[in-house]
């Protein structure tokens, strides 16, 4: 990645439909086998985990090769299963360092329906050059 795709304002979006699967399969992962993740509600719609709808900015950031060192996440509407959810990144800052870029982004993620369900930062690293071995190699001229 060069310095040219590593400029304030890029957005990046990511798209998922959340399925009763993704909800089972997140429970088994996490361990968090709340009642409101197993049982679907009086309406009849199964509640997704908060940490299952964060992976949406996850996926964007993996798209980076994007490592993590500070996230933030306010959870600010439920996501059941059947939601299509969108998630929007922007890159806010970033700081070009020998080995890497420390970057910080601002996400939110809405449903079908246009409503903010999930909004938060995020700051860590993108390394330069990486070797075979996935370790932080120096810049070739």
């Amino acid at each position: 990645m060069d310095s040219s795709e590593l400029k304030p304002g890029r957005t990046l979006t990511a798209r998922r439909r959340v399925t009763a699967e993704d909800i089972a399969r997140f429970a088994e992962l996490s361990g968090d086998k709340g009642r409101h993740h197993l049982v679907p509600d009086a309406e009849g719609r199964l509640r997704a985990h908060g940490l299952l709808t964060a992976t949406l900015p996850t996926e964007l950031g993996g798209r980076l090769d994007y490592m993590a060192r500070e996230m933030r996440f306010e959870f600010v509407g439920a996501v059941y299963a059947g939601d299509a959810l969108e998630c929007v990144g922007v890159l806010e800052t970033a700081v070009e360092k020998p080995l890497s870029w420390r970057v910080t982004f601002s996400f939110e993620v809405k449903n079908q329906e246009g409503t903010l369900v999930l909004r938060g930062t995020t700051a860590g690293v993108i390394l330069k050059n990486r070797t075979s071995d996935g370790r932080a190699g120096t810049r070739r001229a």
